[in-house]
């Protein structure tokens, strides 16, 4: 029997398999942020143990970065973290990319961009959303702090292997429907405990048409419907965007590495434990409507009513409901927003920022509407200025500021008041994930920049 492209990733990590327990796996690549980094750090410096292998390691604050300025961080925690975060790269030898320098960035977009993150690689962080690097064929998964201390001290994990699952998206996508929308339509159709114990891997035409930055936002969505992880086999694409990319080998290495990159397919015989297949016609532009990722509709539906629905899943609705401050049966677009959010490690790339550009352009923002447009890196920020992306946005009354993690989460400056409605392209609409008591509806770049424009839920084929 064949193997899958996780199977293959899988065997050739493993170090040992413990009798009736975990297997032992060896980590390629660690990354490191400021929020869950420094209690593993501290459990190494009371055992006396010295990072194993610190060159295989990257670390750089993102969550707690302000994106108006990055001279000063005013919340003490959140200066603490990142000033923990730097003392401790000096002191265990670890690379480290510092708040306002031109390496900087959210860790979910510096590493692909940067070749860091490469094909067959395993790779983890004390972060949920590590799932994202599994677009460049890589075994990605997000992890605890004391298992972050054990690949400091060892280079290795203990992890239990999880079962299989290939996600197939057959067609051509609708005129605007991006990688967002396909993310928001499987965590619909599965839930968002759907994938609860699976590697996902994402396949079919759809997938091979979408570009690296398309295939970086739907990995980055795969834990919100409970995967381990997510991995799309590398291909062409893949290989066009990391050649000549600052980690990426160069030369001789280079074709040896590509040479081996095109093995890491799933064999034509290999088995998944589950799989599903979604036609691309039949997704359409999405938002959310509740306070988990896959409480979503097509921007043109209607919320869902009780009708039909068990007193346990009525009670869910209705505390979504009540919560978000909306109506079984509400059509949603039309709906005044208050705040509209471009960027996160979903939405932060380069083509983020041109699918906004490209429906404001020679259009203005709506004056009801305050706006945080933030860059995933500062790369990412340098390609808007080159691409003269800046002007567009400029001349349509919008501020491009620094990068940041910025209204994906509560822990820095950038937080939605209470009570105010933030249509967002980040990952989470968890209640207060974007501040104590706002609301959030999840879209694609496109739709949120149709909304900037109008000052109401939008659909972007109609602009």
């Amino acid at each position: 029997m064949g193997k899958t492209l996780f199977e293959k990733i899988w065997e050739a990590h493993v170090v040992q398999v413990v009798p009736d327990g975990p297997t032992q796996l060896y980590i390629d690549r660690l990354y490191a942020h400021e929020v869950t980094s420094p209690q593993a750090f501290d459990t190494l410096r009371d055992k006396g143990i010295k990072v194993f292998r610190p060159d295989h390691v990257v670390a750089m604050p993102d969550h707690n970065t302000p994106s108006d300025q990055q001279e000063v961080i005013n919340d003490p925690v959140g200066c603490k973290q990142v000033e923990t975060l730097a003392k401790n790269c000096a002191e265990f030898g670890i690379k480290h990319f510092a708040m306002g320098t031109k390496d900087n960035g959210i860790i979910h977009v510096v590493g692909p961009e940067k070749a860091l993150s490469l094909p067959g690689m395993t790779i983890v962080c004390g972060d949920s959303h590590t799932s994202t690097h599994g677009a460049v064929g890589a075994l990605a998964m997000g992890i605890g702090t004391s298992e972050v201390a054990e690949v400091l001290a060892s280079q290795c994990i203990l992890q239990g292997k999880p079962k299989s699952m290939r996600i197939n998206i057959e067609g051509e996508l609708q005129k605007g429907v991006t990688a967002k929308d396909i993310a928001l339509y499987i965590m619909a159709q599965m839930t968002t405990s759907g994938a609860t114990g699976y590697v996902v891997e994402y396949a079919g035409s759809t997938i091979r048409n979408l570009s690296m930055e398309g295939r970086l936002t739907l990995s980055n969505l795969s834990i919100e419907m409970g995967s381990r992880a997510g991995i799309i086999a590398p291909d062409e694409t893949t290989f066009n965007y990391l050649k000549g990319r600052e980690y990426a080998p160069k030369g001789a290495d280079w074709d040896k590495a590509v040479a081996y990159w095109k093995t890491l397919k799933t064999d034509d015989d290999a088995v998944f434990d589950k799989e599903v297949t979604y036609r691309a016609e039949d997704i359409k532009p999405r938002i959310t409507f509740g306070t988990n990722p896959g409480a979503g509709i097509a921007i043109d539906e209607t919320i869902p009513t009780y009708d039909g629905l068990s007193e346990a899943e009525k009670t869910q609705l209705k505390a979504q409901l009540d919560y978000m401050q909306f109506e079984p049966g509400q059509k949603l677009e039309g709906t005044p927003v208050d705040y509209c959010f471009l960027g996160a490690c979903t939405n932060g790339r380069i083509e983020d920022f041109r699918a906004f550009a490209s429906v404001v352009k020679g259009k203005k923002k709506a004056a009801n509407v305050v706006a945080w447009l933030v860059p995933g890196s500062w790369l990412v920020r340098q390609q808007i200025i080159d691409e003269g992306i800046d002007k567009i946005l400029e001349e349509a009354g919008f501020e491009l500021r620094l990068p940041s993690c910025s209204a994906c989460l509560a822990m820095n400056p950038d937080k939605v008041p209470a009570g105010k409605l933030s249509i967002s392209t980040s990952n989470r609409n968890f209640v207060g994930r974007q501040g104590p008591g706002a609301r959030t509806v999840l879209a694609s770049p496109l739709v949120v920049a149709a909304s900037a424009i109008t000052g109401v839920i939008t659909d972007p084929r109609k602009i």
